[in-house]
């Protein structure tokens, strides 16, 4: 279950067939397009400015999406990934570019279309990453250009298997008996009244 809040009048939007893990938080002024996944614990906070996500999005475990006030948004084009544990912050990245685990890019930003962030990198404020570039480092440096079509076969092929991996979650989430709140393994392990069921009224 995750938590959706409106804020000074504005309301997160979504496109059809999104899917929202538990823990994560998605937080006034957020769009975002069809076919998009928010994972565990992730935040997206539109609090300040806008963020705007295009479709086939996936936002991973952990990652935290924020804006500068009132001067840079953040807006994200379509099948982009953004790996676990990123930090976006009022940058742009544009369609089938990938963020690696662990990176993060600061304001005014643009990560190119099918560009690569490297896991763990630190992208500055202002910084271009061309289209098609592959950056590491802290700060990010310009490693190499990659492969047009094995950076569209890689990123977008990213975006696409998260699309899949919600449908194993939505199946799972149909059923409550599947999804249980514990603080012991040996609650979950008792057969009858052990670990409470799913009950989104408490949480």
């Amino acid at each position: 279950m995750a938590l959706i809040k409106k804020l000074n009048d504005l309301a997160p939007k979504f496109g059809k067939h999104c899917y929202f893990s538990e823990g994560a938080a998605i937080i006034g002024d957020v769009t975002l397009g069809d076919d998009c996944t928010v994972w565990f614990n992730a935040v997206l906070r539109g609090d300040v400015h806008f963020i705007r996500i295009g479709n086939r999005v996936n936002i991973q475990d952990g990652s935290c999406l924020h804006t500068l006030l009132g001067k840079a948004p953040i807006i994200i084009g379509d099948d982009v990934t953004v790996g676990h544990n990123v930090t976006l912050h009022g940058c742009e990245v544009k369609s089938g570019a990938l963020i690696g685990m662990g990176a993060t890019v600061l304001d005014h930003a643009v990560i190119g279309r099918g560009a690569i962030v490297a896991a763990g990198a630190l992208v500055l404020s202002r910084t271009v990453v061309g289209d098609g570039e592959l950056w590491g480092g802290v700060p990010a440096k310009f490693i190499k250009k990659v492969d047009p079509e094995q950076a569209q076969e890689l990123n977008v092929g990213y975006a696409q298997h998260y699309i899949g991996y919600s449908d194993w979650y939505r199946r799972s989430d149909a059923n409550p008996e599947n999804t249980r709140y514990c603080t012991t393994s040996e609650e979950y392990e008792e057969a009858e009244g052990g670990c409470s069921k799913i009950n989104s009224s408490a949480l």
